[in-house]
């Protein structure tokens, strides 16, 4: 399997699995014991990890989001709870999600072992948001611990895939009208905020792509073939089960 091809297989799976805790219901009712509505554990957990920061900072962390938006529910969630209690118990929900989804998943030994070897091998620079979600305590457990790793390497590709983007040009707000326009209201953005949107801008979402994958490339690089098929085979098995 070549470094393309390991990219190409792992990548779309872990963008997609690792936020698949977000909203789950044991999640949303962690955060109603901290007093937080979903989409305000959602700010509060997935951003808390950056501290008692002001909005604009969970704004560039985040990306995508109409900062009006970050900023009512992050202001609005740490009035009730601190953003630091807030980070760690995301992270929590990330690996009770594992332990009840992933238990019965074959080979999740040698998929951490693999992603270990990947998460080991990246580097925080320019990248807080990954930085913190990578520095809470892990879980001891395989399938917490799966779950957790697929949370993080998905903040891996996500925050380098940020820094992409700007270095072409391009900020996220266009980025994100370009690649994903039925959810721009999920964002809270309108049709009144659509930027210009022409071959231009597509173009240079195509180089973003291909330098994020430049910039990943080295952590995922590290792994020999066995550690490849365990993290691709993983990844697979850990997608249907969250499936199921």
């Amino acid at each position: 399997m070549t470094d393309e091809e390991l990219l190409a297989a792992a990548c779309p799976i872990i963008k997609d699995a690792g936020w698949a805790f977000y909203f789950a219901p044991a999640t949303t009712a962690r955060g109603a014991e901290l007093g937080l509505d979903p989409f305000q554990f959602y700010a509060l957990g997935r951003g808390g990890v950056l501290g008692d920061v002001e909005p604009a900072v969970v704004s560039s962390a985040f990306g995508y989001f109409n900062p009006s938006m970050v900023a009512a529910l992050w202001n609005a969630a740490k009035a009730i709870c601190p953003p630091r209690v807030a980070g760690a118990a995301y992270m929590q929900c990330s690996a009770e999600h594992g332990r009840s989804k992933l238990s019965a998943v074959e080979g999740l030994a040698s998929f951490v072992v693999a992603a270990e070897k990947v998460l080991a091998a990246t580097s925080l620079d320019a990248l807080p948001l990954f930085a913190g979600v990578a520095a809470e305590p892990a879980a001891t457990d395989l399938p917490g611990r799966a779950m957790q790793l697929v949370t993080i390497l998905r903040e891996y590709r996500g925050s380098a895939h940020l820094v992409a983007v700007r270095a072409v040009g391009l900020d996220t707000k266009t980025a994100h009208f370009a690649k994903r326009p039925a959810d721009i209201a999920m964002f809270g953005w309108s049709a009144d905020d659509a930027p210009v949107i022409d071959d231009a801008v597509h173009a240079q979402m195509d180089a973003a792509e291909e330098l994020t994958d430049r910039l990943v490339l080295p952590a995922f690089a590290v792994l020999d073939d066995a550690d490849r098929a365990a993290l691709v085979e993983g990844l697979q098995r850990i997608q249907s089960a969250l499936a199921g």
